[in-house]
């Protein structure tokens, strides 16, 4: 594993192989699209040139838009795709380790080590009361500014014996740089209570935050490569502080390049027409999807 490096000065070097340990994790909440195979194909031909080993995550914790149904379509959307991976499900072994709404005690452990040093606190903020805020700009494709009205609660985190009723945020340590090299898209720096606040790490209604469980399970299943969207370039940067409150590993990471639709606008999942299921009922090969989503 290796040793972690302040996200100030962090520069990761693409590992070698067999080392090598990347991921595909897919959320449940609706159809993957030509996007996600750009990114999961990534994914896995990074994989097989360092003759490493790829994991298959289920992110279904949104327990609202989380189904079944997506889950059994995205399986069998990516095998139709050619995308192979050694853990997770079909391979034989059992689904739980990889499915994160079976994981609640690794992040249980992280939340109680989080409020036990002091780098949360419970916000009882409503999304109201954020956007109300003169101080809470919204970038428009990320969570709002947090105006840090909670912030000096921090002292009644040791009163809560679960996260349960309230969100809990993460404390930035304003107008520190957190720089990273990424694989793809160069140097990155983004200033923390500049380009983002204090985020979410736990939701009021009981369920961790991306922000958290995905460093949880990337520590604890030795990723050594994160390959993802660009859209989440200042996630990144967020779950490095994370990474360090936590003294966790870091990975390397990969973002690639957004497909966007002929108006020049992201693909989400709402854009049927470019699903992967849309495009096999079509009568298109996985051949010519790929040529349709060109590799980052």
């Amino acid at each position: 594993m290796t040793s972690y490096q302040s996200p100030s000065t962090i520069n990761p070097v693409p590992p070698d192989p067999p080392t090598y340990r990347g991921r595909l994790a897919p959320s449940p909440t609706g159809l993957l699209h030509l996007g996600h195979a750009c990114t999961f194909w990534t994914a896995y031909q990074r994989a097989l040139e360092r003759h490493g080993t790829l994991v298959f995550r289920n992110e279904d914790l949104d327990p609202q838009r989380s189904k079944d149904t997506y889950t059994s379509a995205m399986l069998e959307d990516l095998r139709w795709l050619g995308v192979r991976w050694q853990e997770g499900p079909d391979i034989g072994g059992p689904f739980a380790p990889y499915q994160q709404s079976l994981r609640r005690d690794f992040y249980l452990d992280a939340w109680r080590k989080l409020r036990d040093s002091g780098a949360i606190y419970p916000c009882t903020c409503s999304r109201k009361d954020i956007a109300l805020s003169a101080t809470a700009p919204n970038d428009g494709d990320d969570e709002p500014m947090y105006p840090g009205r909670c912030r000096d609660k921090v002292h009644e985190a040791a009163n809560y014996e679960t996260p349960v009723g309230v969100n809990w945020r993460f404390c930035v340590p304003d107008g520190e740089a957190i720089g990273f090299a990424d694989l793809h898209q160069g140097p990155q720096a983004y200033v923390a209570g500049t380009d983002f606040g204090d985020f979410v790490i736990w939701r009021r209604d009981d369920v961790p935050a991306y922000q958290l469980a995905v460093i949880v399970d990337d520590a604890a299943m030795q990723i050594t490569e994160v390959v993802r969207g660009a859209d989440l370039l200042k996630s990144t940067a967020r779950q490095l502080l994370l990474l360090r409150a936590l003294g966790l590993p870091v990975p390397a990471y990969f973002h690639c390049d957004l497909v966007r639709d002929e108006t020049g606008t992201r693909l989400a999942k709402r854009h049927d027409a470019l699903s992967l299921r849309t495009l096999r009922e079509q009568g298109h090969s996985p051949e010519q999807v790929l040529v349709m989503c060109v590799r980052c």
